[in-house]
């Protein structure tokens, strides 16, 4: 199911204009996620709305946004206060500016949203829009509210649409000086430096995302299988760090040699096919036989003598439970 515009409105460039939709371009609910639950009873923990003196819950029509002059002082600002200082970009992506890529900071960046003509109506507007700016291999800066703020967005185009990168405003961005002042200017030889730069050559490639496996969520989806069929999960023995002080060059010289031994699989790699996308714990989790709560607690009754027949096949891989799913 495509997921939900998260604003709707215009685009402009001067007298252009078209209908446009603003979709989030990442998403995080293909990942594991929590409940918190009543260790006595297994009941979801349920969050409710409460006066902080009298401890009573308090209505939803009730409830107003206050800005805290100081401890016990509020200035209340109702919804029609806010609707009344709505700004033009609440509908409107009016493009101000455009500049080189390279002049926005990395700090600046926060998240990138796809955006794209909404309806049948105004694909041409769109198209000369987009062209423009790839044409001139520059950032078209504009503005849009999302949240009841107004955000910096930069546009650029990314195949048949444009990627909207919302940006922070300056007073957002900390400055470096603050913590990078006490950092000790140290001199460095020519000898750690070129064996720093031969591991470097060693360990070069290019990007490939899919290459990159998130193993944290394999070991959440491995751990909540394994419970889900009532096999015993062994504490893990923390490791345990000696504290030696290891000579510089001599690390460099050690990590230069174990670069080279890893060199020839990382060649024969590079040869074989990402790996295919994996789309999230929905695939990957094994089912349980039954359901409901009372399969879920039946299962997790296995006796001792079926676990280790069960550990023999265990979901290790993301593509093994998949098939299980």
């Amino acid at each position: 199911m495509a997921p939900r515009a998260n604003w709707k409105g215009f685009l402009r460039l001067s007298l252009v204009t078209c209908p446009v939709a603003l979709y989030p371009a990442t998403s995080d609910t293909e990942k594991v996620s929590f409940n918190q639950i009543n260790r006595k009873t297994g009941h979801r923990i349920k969050y409710a709305k409460v006066d902080a003196e009298s401890g009573e819950e308090v209505a939803a029509e009730d409830i107003m946004k206050g800005y805290k002059v100081d401890t016990d002082t509020y200035i209340e600002v109702s919804k029609d206060e806010l609707d009344d200082i709505a700004l033009e970009s609440t509908r409107t992506i009016e493009i101000d500016e455009f500049v080189p890529k390279s002049d926005i900071d990395n700090r600046y960046l926060i998240r990138p949203y796809y955006l794209v003509p909404d309806g049948k109506v105004g694909h041409d507007a769109f198209a000369v829009i987009r062209e423009t700016i790839r044409s001139m291999d520059k950032v078209a800066i504009g503005r849009v509210v999302l949240t009841n703020r107004e955000h910096i967005i930069a546009l650029e185009p990314l195949e048949n649409g444009l990627m909207g990168t919302l940006l922070r405003y300056p007073y957002e961005v900390r400055s470096e000086k603050e913590y990078f002042d006490d950092i000790q200017n140290v001199k460095i030889t020519k000898d750690m430096l070129d064996l720093a730069k031969h591991i470097v050559e060693q360990k070069s490639a290019d990007f490939v995302p899919e290459q990159f496996d998130d193993r944290y969520e394999s070991a959440l989806i491995e751990l909540i299988n394994r419970k889900r069929n009532g096999i015993k999960i062994a504490p893990k023995t923390a490791p345990k760090s000696d504290g030696n002080v290891i000579n510089l060059m001599d690390a460099l010289k050690r990590s230069l040699a174990g670069t080279k031994q890893a060199a020839p699989a990382a060649e024969k790699a590079k040869g074989k096919k990402p790996k295919k996308r994996v789309e999230g714990q929905r695939e990957m989790l094994l089912p349980i036989s039954g359901g409901g709560k009372r399969a879920a607690k039946e299962n997790t009754k296995e006796t001792a003598k079926e676990a280790p027949k069960r550990a023999e096949k265990p979901a290790r891989s993301a593509t093994r439970a998949k098939k299980a799913g």
